[in-house]
C-alpha cells in the first residue's frame, strides 16, 4: 500500500521532524494538537490540524480513541506516534485495528514483550543475551523488594518496569534509604506510565551507556544501523548523544551488532527500534539495558553518519515495503554529535523554566542541522518536556564535530526563557570530551561540586540596556532622527554634543538584583559614574537593533530591543532581560523585600501537588521534605528553607498551583 494521508500523534520537534520527511515524500500530514499548543509550529506546517483537548497530556496526547477518531474523519491512512506518549501503546495499536488504520511502529506481540523491562530481560536471557544482575521478578510486595535488595547489594538502581527516560529511576546508596527512593520511584512510575512496577539492577560504577539503531520489516529481514553513545546524562536523561561511538574495539562493536540483531529475532521486531546497553568501562563487560520500540530522540546523529532518513525507513516499513538496503551497505561516514536544548537552569538541579520564547534565532553553518518544534513566541508550558532544540552537528572527524557543535551553540539567538545552553557548551569544552571514554559519570567527574554558571559582568550588560534606553529618549526628545546609522555613518562618535546633567537609571535583572546606571553626555558618548571612578562609554546602532558599546577600549555587539515593557539583550549566545524601574518602584520593591523573610516555600514553577508531609503546627527543620510536586513529568521534593514551625498549608494533594504560589508558610525559629 502506499500511504497518503499520516496523522501525527505528537506534538513539538518530533512532529516537525516527520512533517519535513512527508512534505518530501508527498504525504499529507494531519496534526493534533492540545488547547496550550493551538499556536505551535507543528499546527502551522501540517496541512490540517485537530484539537485534542485540555493541556493536560491525559486528556489530550494520551488519547488513543480521540486520535483515531480524528485521524478516522480525516481520512488518515495511517498513524504516526513519534516517541513518548502513544509511542508504545497497545491500546493505540487496538484502536488502529478495529478503523483499519496503519500504526507506523512495530507489532503488538514486540511492543509487548520489550514494553516490561522485567519481562524484557527475561527474553534477553533466553536469547543468550547477558543482562545486568538483579531482581526482575512479578512480587512487587515492600518486603520483598527490600530482601531481593539486599541479595544485589549497594548500591543499586531502582528503575520503573514500564518506561524510561529516567522516570521512576532512583540511585539507592544504602540499605536505610530503600523505602524512601521506592516510594519516590513508584510513585513517578504510576504517575508516568501508569504501573508502578519497578526492578532492582546492581548499580555499574563506570557505565557507558551505548545502544544499537536496528532496522527490520515485515518480510523478515532485520539489520543494525550501527551504534549511538548516549554516556553524557543528567538525571538518567540524555544530554550528549553522538555516534558512532568513541573508544570501542571492533570487538566490543560486533558483540553489540550481534546481541542487538539476536534479540531483535527472537521477538520477530518488524520495525525501527533501539536496544539499549550498558558497557562496563572497568571490565569491558556488556549488558542488555532495554529496547525501545520506536523512533529515539537522538536518530539524527545516525541519519548524519549513514545518510539515511529514518522516518522515512519507517514509513515504508509501515508500507509493507522491505528493507531497501543490507546489513553491507551500512557504512559510518564521519561523525556526528547531538545536544538537548533544554528551557531549564543545570545551576539549580535542572529546574524546569517555562515562560514564552521572545526571541528565537537558529545559527546557519555548515554541517549544522536544527530540529526544532518553536519559533519566536513559542510558549514553554508545564505540560510536556522542556525541549526547545536538538542541535546537530556533522564533521568528518570527532574533533570537527564537537568544534562545531560549541560553535553552533554560541550562536543560538534565544530570549525569553532560561536554558542549558552554556552548560551544553561547557561540557563539550572539556578536554576530557575529546580524549577518555565517556561515562555517565561525565557531568560528576567534571563539575564535582555541581555546574555553576561563570557570569558575565552584569554591569556592563546594564549598561548597554541604559544606553540604549538613553538614546531612544534622544530620539524621542529631538524630533529628529539621530539613530547614528542614519545620521552618522561611523560608529566611533566624538563628544561634540552638549553634555547635560547626570541622568540616574534603574534596571533590574532576572535575577531580582537592581542596577543603578549612572551616565552623562549625550548623543553616543556618554560618561558612566560608578562609585569610585567615571570611564568614557561610545556608542553607537551599527544595524538596527544592533548597539556597540565600547568601554575602556574593549567593544562588544549586543543584539538589543525593547519588547513588553523590558529591553532584550543578545551577546555571544548569551542573553538578559533587564526591566527599567522608576524611583517610586524601586523605593516599593524595597519595602516589599523587607517584609519578606525568604522562610516560605513557593512554588517555583507550575504543578501538581503529590504530597505533604506536615500540617499547620508542626515543627519543621531546615532542609527537611515538606511537599513533592509533579511537574515536567518528575517529582520535584520542596523542603524547608529555615528551620521553625509551619504556621499554614495553603495547597491540596491533586491542586493544581501556578508558579509563584504560597504553598507553605514557616514561622522561623528565633
Amino acid at each position: 500500500m502506499m500511504i497518503k494521508k499520516l496523522l501525527i500523534a505528537n506534538r513539538g520537534e518530533i512532529a516537525v521532524r516527520i512533517i519535513k520527511t512527508c512534505r518530501r515524500l508527498g504525504i499529507r500530514t494531519v496534526a493534533v494538537y492540545s488547547e496550550a499548543d493551538r499556536n505551535a509550529l507543528h499546527v502551522q506546517m501540517a496541512d490540517r490540524a485537530c484539537l485534542l483537548g485540555p493541556p493536560e497530556a491525559s486528556a489530550s496526547y494520551l488519547c488513543a480513541d480521540k486520535i483515531v477518531a480524528i485521524a478516522e474523519k480525516m481520512g488518515a491512512d495511517a498513524i504516526h506516534p513519534g516517541y513518548g506518549f502513544l509511542a508504545e501503546s497497545e491500546d493505540l495499536i487496538t484502536h488502529c485495528e478495529e478503523k483499519g488504520i496503519v500504526f507506523v511502529g512495530p507489532s503488538r506481540s514486540a511492543i509487548a514483550s520489550m514494553g516490561s523491562k522485567i519481562e524484557a530481560k527475561a527474553i534477553a536471557e533466553r536469547a543468550g543475551v547477558p543482562v545486568i544482575p538483579g531482581y526482575h521478578g512479578g512480587d512487587q510486595t515492600v518486603s520483598v523488594l527490600k530482601t531481593e535488595a539486599e541479595k544485589v547489594g549497594f548500591p543499586l538502581l531502582i528503575k520503573a518496569s514500564a518506561g524510561g527516560g529516567g522516570k521512576g529511576m532512583r540511585r539507592v546508596d544504602a540499605a536505610a534509604d530503600f523505602e524512601h527512593a521506592l516510594v519516590l520511584a513508584k510513585q513517578e512510575a504510576v504517575s508516568a506510565f501508569g504501573d508502578d512496577s519497578v526492578l532492582l539492577e546492581k548499580l555499574i560504577l563506570s557505565p557507558r551507556h551505548i545502544e544499537v539503531q536496528l532496522a527490520a520489516d515485515k518480510h523478515g529481514n532485520i539489520i543494525h544501523l550501527l551504534e549511538r553513545e548516549c554516556s553524557i546524562q543528567r538525571n538518567h536523561q540524555k544530554v550528549i548523544e553522538e555516534a558512532p561511538a568513541a573508544f570501542l574495539s571492533d570487538a566490543q562493536k560486533n558483540d553489540l551488532y550481534d546481541f542487538s540483531v539476536q534479540l531483535g529475532k527472537a521477538i520477530a521486531y518488524d520495525s525501527l527500534g533501539t536496544i539499549e546497553c550498558m558497557l562496563d568501562d572497568q571490565t569491558g563487560e556488556l549488558y542488555f539495558l532495554e529496547m525501545n520500540t520506536r523512533l529515539q530522540v537522538e536518530h539524527p546523529v545516525t541519519e548524519e553518519i549513514t545518510g539515511l532518513d529514518l522516518v522515512e525507513l519507517q514509513l515504508r516499513i509501515a508500507a509493507g515495503e522491505p528493507l531497501p538496503i543490507t546489513q553491507d551497505q551500512v557504512h559510518a561516514t564521519g561523525w556526528a554529535i547531538e545536544a538537548r536544548l533544554n528551557a531549564e537552569d543545570p545551576a539549580q538541579g535542572y529546574l524546569p523554566e517555562v515562560g514564552q520564547i521572545i526571541r528565537y534565532r537558529e545559527p546557519i553553518a555548515e554541517g549544522v542541522r536544527i530540529d526544532s518544534g518553536v519559533q519566536s513566541g513559542s510558549v514553554i508550558s508545564p505540560f510536556y518536556d522542556p525541549m526547545i532544540a536538538k542541535v546537530i552537528t556533522y564533521g568528518e572527524t570527532r574533533a570537527v564535530a564537537r568544534q562545531r557543535l560549541s560553535t553552533a551553540l554560541g550562536d543560538f539567538g534565544l530570549i525569553g526563557v532560561g536554558n542549558n545552553r552554556r552548560f551544553l557548551q561547557d561540557i563539550l569544552d572539556q578536554p576530557r570530551f575529546l580524549t577518555e571514554p565517556l561515562t555517565t559519570n561525565y557531568l560528576a567527574d567534571v563539575f564535582p561540586g555541581g555546574w555553576d554558571r561563570l557570569v558575565d559582568n552584569t554591569d556592563l550588560t546594564a549598561l548597554a540596556a541604559a544606553v540604549f534606553q538613553v538614546m531612544r529618549l534622544e530620539e524621542v526628545t529631538s524630533g529628529e532622527h539621530l539613530s547614528p546609522w542614519q545620521s552618522l555613518g561611523a560608529w566611533r562618535l566624538s563628544a561634540q554634543a552638549g553634555e547635560v546633567g547626570i541622568t540616574s537609571l534603574l534596571l533590574v535583572d532576572e535575577t531580582d538584583h537592581v542596577h543603578t546606571i549612572k551616565l552623562s553626555g549625550y548623543g553616543g558618548c556618554y560618561i558612566w559614574h560608578q562609585e569610585s571612578k567615571t570611564t568614557t562609554c561610545h556608542a553607537a546602532f551599527t544595524h538596527q537593533n544592533e548597539l556597540m558599546i565600547e568601554v575602556d577600549g574593549g567593544g562588544r555587539r549586543y543584539e538589543v530591543s525593547a519588547e513588553q515593557g523590558r529591553i532584550l539583550l543578545l551577546s555571544d549566545g548569551d542573553s538578559w532581560q533587564l526591566t527599567p524601574l522608576s524611583q517610586e518602584q524601586a523605593v516599593a520593591r524595597e519595602q516589599e523585600a523587607g517584609l519578606s523573610g525568604g522562610t516560605d516555600i513557593v512554588a517555583a514553577m507550575p504543578g501538581r501537588i503529590t504530597a505533604i508531609e506536615k500540617v499547620p503546627g508542626d515543627s519543621v527543620a531546615e532542609g527537611e521534605k515538606v511537599v513533592l510536586m509533579e511537574a515536567m513529568k518528575l517529582l520535584h521534593t520542596l523542603v524547608a528553607p529555615v528551620s521553625g514551625t509551619i504556621k499554614g498549608v495553603y495547597c491540596e494533594v491533586g491542586e493544581n498551583v501556578d508558579a509563584g504560589a504560597l504553598l507553605v508558610e514557616i514561622e522561623a525559629d528565633d
